[in-house]
C-alpha cells in the first residue's frame, strides 16, 4: 500500500533533528573574552614548558646558553592604526641569536594552527588578527605580573623554563653563573585586566611551573582545560 503522509513518530523525530540543529546554530551568547584569554595564556604558558624540556637548550661550552631557554614573553605597544591605542601580546620564542629578542625564525609555532606565536620581529607592531594580540582579540587593556623572586627586572616580563620545567623570572642575555638566582622561589601571579575592568589571575607555581587561573570566587587554583 502506498503511503502519502508521515507518520506522527517520523515528524516528531524531525522536528527533534530541526530543533538540535538550530541550537547548534544559535552563537554562544555566554561567552567571557577575559576568561578564553586567561585560558589561552595559561595553556601557552604550558606549551612553553613543554618546548623548554623537549628542547634541552643547556650548553656547557657557551657562558650565554640561558638566554636561549624557551620563554614568554608579554609586551604592550602602541597601535598606530587605532588611535594609539596600547595593545598587549606575547611572544614564545628561544633567543638563540642572544639580543634579547625575537624573529619569526626563533619563535614557537602553535600546535593547533601552525600560527607562530609573536610578532616577527622587535618593533611597534603587532598584526590585529593575531592569535597573541590579547587585545584585539579579548580587550585585554593591562597585564601585571608579581611574584616569583625578588631579582626580576620589571621592564622585562618574562618567563623562561629549563629543561626539567622549572620557571625562572628571565631569561636574558649575558647573564653569566647569575641566571640560577632567577629561579622562581615564590608564586609569579600574571593578572589580566579586561575592557570591564575585572581580572583574571594566572599563577605559576615556583619550582614546579604548575600552571593555574585563580578562582574568583573561592581563590582555589583550577587547573587549565
Amino acid at each position: 500500500m502506498k503511503r502519502t503522509a508521515f507518520s506522527m513518530l517520523e515528524l516528531i523525530f524531525v522536528i527533534i533533528v530541526i530543533g538540535l540543529l538550530a541550537a547548534l546554530s544559535i552563537p554562544n551568547l555566554n561567552t567571557n573574552p577575559l576568561s578564553d584569554a586567561a585560558e589561552q595564556v595559561a595553556n601557552h604558558i604550558r606549551y612553553t614548558q613543554h618546548l623548554a624540556m623537549v628542547d634541552d637548550r643547556f650548553d656547557s661550552t657557551n657562558a650565554n646558553w640561558p638566554s636561549e631557554l624557551w620563554q614568554i614573553r608579554f609586551r604592550s605597544v602602541k597601535d598606530y592604526n587605532n588611535a594609539s591605542e596600547k595593545e598587549w601580546f606575547y611572544e614564545i620564542f628561544s633567543d638563540k641569536s642572544f639580543d634579547g629578542d625575537s624573529t619569526e625564525q626563533e619563535e614557537a609555532k602553535d600546535p593547533l594552527t601552525g600560527e607562530s606565536l609573536g610578532n616577527g620581529t622587535f618593533n611597534n607592531t603587532v598584526d590585529d588578527h593575531k592569535l597573541i594580540n590579547l587585545t584585539r582579540k579579548f580587550g585585554i587593556k593591562n597585564i601585571v605580573i608579581s611574584g616569583g623572586t625578588n631579582s626580576y627586572d620589571s621592564s622585562q616580563p618574562r618567563i623562561a623554563f629549563d629543561n626539567i620545567g622549572r620557571p625562572y623570572r628571565n631569561a636574558l642575555p649575558n647573564l653569566g653563573d647569575d641566571w640560577h638566582k632567577l629561579l622562581l622561589t615564590s608564586d609569579m601571579n600574571i593578572t589580566l585586566t579586561g575592557s570591564d575592568d575585572q581580572t583574571s589571575i594566572i599563577t605559576v607555581k615556583a619550582e614546579t611551573g604548575y600552571v593555574c587561573i585563580l578562582d574568583n570566587t573561592t581563590g582555589e587554583c583550577q587547573g587549565t582545560k
